[in-house]
Order: structure tokens, then C-alpha cells, then sequence
């Protein structure tokens, strides 16, 4: 491997196996699903969107967009989880795309998108200001992006790499509600943000950290 986001690709190949153990990962359980299907169908109302999910994992919410009749492009660094997210698609019987690459620049050409969804992700990337901008600017005049985050380490304290060449990382540990929307004011012309952390069957359990999710539409 030679690029210098091969060793982070490696690192979510090898996690994708048990990825979909996490309760808001995989969304096996009844309850936690149906959770995850209602707040996205409040974010994203309606059928017929082409969504972008950036970061897309093992598919889980993709599934949950395709069957609410949105057109559904899936991108991830990992081709592990891209091919659980088209296997999943497969069983599903869904119609989806899937592509390999980073996530912070889709590789998808000079598509547009009603939507951009990404969860969890930005606490990985090297330059999240740059993603940021590059979301906005892969949506169509008045698309909205949804970003469902959080801060989970304080202020402050220190955060292990997780893989060679994340050290530094400038959102290591998550980023809060309120500083990721002052980073999106410059792109957005509206800001929504809704809280989530006390709303247990999202995450299978109860959470202490910052959840949140954020609609920002350009």
C-alpha cells in the first residue's frame, strides 16, 4: 500500500467484520431501526431524493433511505464496508450505488445531489473545513446536508491515533454542536440543529456524550 490513506483504509477493512455489532451500527434491533427510519424521514422528507452518502460504512442507513424511495450513492475509503453495503442492498432487494474512495472528496464526477448525509465521520478526516465545502458544493440550489455528530472526549484531552497518519487529527474525539456550526455559517443560508443523545433507541442504550444532528441547507 503505498498512498497515504492506505493505512486508514486498512484499519476500517479490518473493522468492517464486527462494525455492524455497534446497536446504531448495524440497526439489527426492531426499535433501534425504526428510531433511525423516523429521524430520517424528519430530515429528509418525501421520496424520490439523490442522497450522497458520504462515509456510507456498511450501508445501514442507506437501506433506510432506498426504502423510503430516495436514490441512494454510497461512498467510503473502505472496500470492505462497501462491499457489506452492496451486499446488503443486494438482499434488500434496493437499488444503490457504491463506490470506493474517500469520503471527503467523492469520486462520484460532476453529480449533484439533493442531500448529503454523513454520520460520524468528520472526528476522522485530516481536513474537515475542506470536506465541508466540498459536501455544499455537490448539492443542488436549496439540498440540504445532514451531518449526525458529536463530541465524545473533552475539551482538550488527549485522543490516540487510531491508525497511522491520524495523528493531530483536528476534530480527534468528535467536534460539538456548536463549534461545527459555526464552521458550516459560511455555507448555509439555514442551520437546524436537534439534539439526539436523549433518545436511547437511537444508540441502543443510554449515552453520556454529545449526539446531534445538524441540517444545514445551502
Amino acid at each position: 500500500m503505498d498512498g497515504p490513506l492506505d493505512p486508514i483504509a486498512a484499519y476500517w477493512n479490518d473493522a468492517a467484520p464486527g462494525f455492524d455489532r455497534e446497536p446504531d451500527h448495524g440497526l439489527r434491533a426492531p426499535g433501534t431501526r425504526g428510531a433511525w427510519r423516523r429521524r430520517l424521514a424528519g430530515w429528509l422528507p418525501g421520496t424520490g431524493l439523490d442522497v450522497l452518502d458520504a462515509g456510507c460504512g456498511t450501508g445501514s442507513l442507506a437501506v433506510l433511505l432506498a426504502e423510503a424511495g430516495h436514490r441512494v450513492m454510497g461512498v467510503d475509503l473502505a472496500p470492505a464496508m462497501v462491499g457489506l453495503a452492496r451486499a446488503k442492498f443486494a438482499a434488500a432487494g434496493l437499488a444503490g450505488s457504491f463506490l470506493v474512495g474517500d469520503a471527503s472528496r467523492p469520486p462520484t464526477g460532476d453529480g449533484r445531489y439533493d442531500a448529503v448525509l454523513c454520520r460520524h465521520l468528520l472526528w476522522t478526516l485530516p481536513d474537515p473545513h475542506a470536506a465541508l465545502r466540498e459536501w455544499a458544493a455537490r448539492l443542488r440550489p436549496g439540498g440540504r446536508l445532514l451531518l449526525i455528530e458529536g463530541r465524545w472526549r473533552e475539551a482538550g484531552a488527549a485522543v490516540e491515533p487510531y491508525a497511522p497518519g491520524t495523528e493531530g487529527l483536528p476534530w480527534a474525539g468528535g467536534i460539538t454542536a456548536s463549534a461545527l456550526t459555526a464552521a458550516l455559517r459560511p455555507l448555509a443560508r439555514e442551520l437546524q440543529v436537534e439534539p439526539l443523545e436523549a433518545d436511547e433507541e437511537l444508540w441502543g442504550g443510554p449515552v453520556r456524550d454529545e449526539r446531534y444532528a445538524i441540517v444545514a441547507r445551502v
